[in-house]
């Protein structure tokens, strides 16, 4: 039940055609929006967008129905029991911080957690104000969907070449051979490879005599456009690298090209993989001997070749090792830091601009529960229900979620969910009463997307092109809607005294600084962005390392290879589950909107016949795994690999007190009701959620359908 009084109607934005990039996700489109009357009469891709040039996805003409959602909050909610009251701003930022203080006092600022979601990224605001909050706080036991995610490209990036985002990005438009491994870069838009219209790249490969090779234990929408494919079984990626590097260096096939001048642990790396023939690891990863050896051939020979490992790679219990050997491979075949290879980007906002070479980044302290190793001064997610449920000095009492579902997107949500119920005070700095916040005691609504300025910090940095684009507003907001950054700098301020930089000025004061020498004024006069060109060689100059060279051979992951050696002799599960991206969504956050959920039913659980044992396509199965069990309709598929199962990710739309009416009416199931926060990556604590064992049978009701 919700109280509220009417809200303040917000201005009408001018008649006109308006330019800006969709932060929807990594890919940031460029759109030509049109407005009449105050609504969006025509919205496509903006065709002078020197990166996107025209292409958009269905996410991006979703765009409107985010802004005129009505399950959207944009005043402050306050929780009595199961009733919300909204509040005034000023009181309900004074409650917030007064709380979150009166917690501190008590029992210290452990006691007191943070949350960033996936969403956080995709909100310049978001990104250059929250922090100041997170430093006020102070707490050790600070969250993101980084260790749900892409935490083993930052490692790997950090112990060889400095720094979490020196993360190589493919040059997709210039390479002649591109090899996928757990990677749907058509469902996607590319992930840590910002390149919108990845189908079309994909065809240019092709079409200029190139080849695409795509490992993954589902044959993917991206596969349909690769020259070659090939199943893997899951989890064992690290085992097919190694095997790759096996034939390169016994057969002499090895050449660092420039980086020979500058890099270390070429002797160690030939060590390692000495012992990972392709016949030794054939059996388990799927992948034939015969194949190995040929695309480890073929891949060396390539003058222009990058190999590119994403999410499959990551989320599993070898995803530091996975991402270590993937850049490993770029260079020892020539083909890092060169032109059709695994280069790195120049922003005109440059993350490191200011960092330092030799820093530590992770190790320095530990989760107090389970004793798992922090990374860039954040935990690893999985901790994060255990340590709000277990007594003891330096339990987590308050919570702060910024942006994000951990109940859907964290492993055993279930246990999250209960957790979250035990606490003394949370705070949602959020627009949704979604399956997290529905906990808070306070939500506080941001105003986003078509209503916000935007810069996409992050995502240029990850480009595959050089470019340049600030977004302005569309809609003005109303009086009684609120920033992010000024909630943010709001509750700062009463917890510090201090509020902080805007974000247009830290922008100003980062692209001042960047290595173009722009400032927002000459973005604002650009509305289409501005092109800086391909990707450039920069190393050594950009590393930052101590050493000022590339580490090939780090003393973390040398020293996780007996862990990988020990897992060889152990018998791989039956079934096994992993995760399932799609086109029109985006994790969690994407189910609420109308045209992106019409058509059939998506959550549905994928099996190879083989593997059906009496099942059959269409009807529900209880599907188990050590943490929980969920009922889903079936679908068979020869698309999976024998012994894997795949359930799509962010469903699980069902429990109580959510307002989110269309994606209630397509509730599905979690796929985090079934993975196991026990199962991580023990190099760099990053989730497994890849991999869960399962066994499935016929659900309660389809067993009494067919007795009748």
């Amino acid at each position: 039940m919700t109280q509220h009084t009417a809200p303040a109607v917000a201005p009408l934005p001018a008649d006109g055609v308006y330019f800006r990039a969709c932060n929807l996700c990594e890919a940031i489109c460029g759109l030509q929006i049109t407005v009449q009357g105050g609504k969006v009469t025509d919205l496509r891709g903006d065709v002078n967008d020197p990166l996107s040039k025209g292409h958009i996805c269905p996410k991006g003409t979703a765009l409107p129905d985010l802004h005129a959602d009505p399950d959207r909050l944009k005043r402050p909610m306050r929780r009595d029991g199961d009733t919300w009251h909204e509040m005034e701003w000023d009181e309900a930022l004074d409650y917030v911080a007064a709380q979150l203080g009166a917690v501190r006092e008590k029992y210290g600022a452990d006691a007191v957690a943070t949350f960033q979601g996936n969403p956080s990224v995709h909100n310049s605001g978001t990104l250059l104000s929250a922090g100041g909050l997170v430093r006020a706080i102070g707490s050790r036991n600070r969250f993101t969907a980084t260790s749900i995610d892409q935490l083993p490209h930052h490692f790997a990036g950090a112990e060889m070449f400095g720094h979490p985002f020196l993360i190589p990005i493919p040059d997709i438009d210039r390479t002649d051979f591109m090899l996928i491994m757990g990677a749907n870069p058509l469902a996607s838009n590319g992930s840590i490879m910002t390149a919108p219209d990845v189908r079309g790249r994909l065809k240019a490969i092709r079409e200029r005599g190139g080849r695409v090779v795509l490992l993954d234990p589902r044959r993917t929408e991206s596969a349909d456009h690769a020259t070659d494919f090939h199943f893997i079984r899951p989890g064992t990626d690290a085992y097919l690298l190694l095997a790759l590097l096996n034939v390169i260096f016994a057969e002499g096939l090895e050449r660092l090209g420039h980086l020979a001048d500058f890099s270390d642990g070429l002797d160690d790396v030939r060590g390692a993989a000495q012992s990972f023939t392709p016949e030794r690891v054939e059996g388990l990863t799927g992948v034939s001997a015969d194949a190995i050896c040929t695309l480890a051939r073929d891949f060396a020979a390539a003058e222009r070749a990058v190999a590119y490992g994403r999410i499959g790679l990551s989320i599993q219990e070898f995803g530091g090792l996975s991402q270590w050997l993937v850049n490993v491979l770029n260079a020892v075949t020539g083909h890092l830091d060169s032109e059709g290879g695994a280069m790195f980007t120049k922003p005109a906002y440059d993350l490191l601009q200011r960092a330092k070479k030799g820093a530590v980044h992770h190790g320095r302290f530990t989760s107090r529960v389970r004793g798992l190793p922090e990374f860039d001064g954040e935990l690893p997610n999985v901790t994060m229900a255990e340590e709000i449920a277990t007594p003891g000095d330096g339990q987590i009492r308050a919570l702060v979620t910024v942006a994000g579902n951990p109940v859907l997107s964290t492993p055993d949500g279930a246990a999250l969910d209960s957790a979250l119920a035990g606490l003394d005070f949370m705070v949602s700095i959020d627009p949704y009463l979604n399956e997290t916040t529905r906990h808070a005691h306070v939500i506080l609504p941001p105003a986003f997307g078509l209503e916000v300025a935007h810069y996409d910090i992050t995502f240029h940095l990850l480009a595959v092109q050089n470019t340049a684009r600030y977004s302005l507003p569309v809609f003005p907001i109303a009086e009684d809607q609120r920033f992010d950054y000024q909630i943010f700098m709001g509750l700062t301020e009463r917890m510090t005294g201090k509020a902080g930089s805007t974000p247009e000025e830290k922008l100003n004061m980062g692209l001042s600084a960047g290595p173009y020498s722009t400032n927002l004024d000459e973005l604002k006069a650009n509305p289409h962005g501005v092109d800086y060109g391909p990707l450039q060689p920069c190393f050594p100059e950009r590393l930052l390392t101590a050493s000022g060279r590339v580490n090939l051979a780090p003393a973390p992951m040398l020293a996780d290879l007996p862990r990988l050696e020990a897992a060889l002799e152990i018998m791989p599960p039956p079934l096994v589950l992993i995760g399932r991206r799609q086109l029109r969504s985006n994790n969690s956050w994407m189910h609420n909107t109308p045209r992106l959920m019409r058509g059939p039913g998506r959550c549905t659980l994928q099996l190879n016949p083989t593997d059906a044992a009496g099942l059959v396509d269409g009807q529900d199965v209880e599907v188990r795994s050590r943490v929980g069990a969920v009922t889903v309709p079936l679908e068979l598929t020869d698309t999976l690999m024998p012994g894997v199962a795949s359930l799509p990710h962010g469903f699980g739309h069902s429990r109580a007190g959510v307002r989110l009416g269309v994606a209630s009416a397509h509730a599905g199931v979690s796929l985090n009701d079934l993975t196991d926060s026990r199962r991580v990556d023990a190099l760099t604590g990053n989730a497994a959620v890849n991999g869960t064992p399962i066994t499935l049978h016929a659900a309660a009701a389809s067993e009494a359908s067919a007795a009748d």
